[in-house]
């Protein structure tokens, strides 16, 4: 057995996996795709983060939280090692939050951290 598709490089709360999974239920979903955890360049801090249903590429490694396939480019599990993910679904923030133990610096947005 592959070990690489065991271990989880991040973690999601239970209101994480509880909206992620809301979205995989809506009426014409995807179900090939798997949510994606990743970061790219740019943001105020530097690096933003990157959440999202695709299809998994070559360059990707496969794990699983609480049924939910995931996906992580191998290149991103060094920032993003460790990190939580929450849902957030209050009046004045609402929407998917990211705790990372790597970032140096992060903004005001909380979706961009510099390493």
């Amino acid at each position: 057995m592959d070990t690489a598709t065991i271990s989880s490089p991040v973690t999601l709360t239970e209101g994480a996996v509880k909206e992620i999974k809301r979205l995989m239920n809506e009426p014409g979903f995807d179900q090939t795709q798997h949510l994606r955890v990743g970061v790219k360049g740019g943001g105020c801090s530097g690096m933003s983060y990157i959440l999202g249903f695709d299809h998994k590429q070559e360059q990707d490694r496969s794990f699983e939280i609480e049924e939910i396939p995931c996906i992580i480019n191998k290149s991103h599990e060094l920032y993003l090692a460790g990190m939580e993910i929450d849902w957030s679904d209050g009046l004045d923030n609402r929407g998917f939050t990211f705790s990372n133990p790597n970032a140096s610096s992060t903004c005001g947005c909380g979706t961009s951290f510099a390493v």
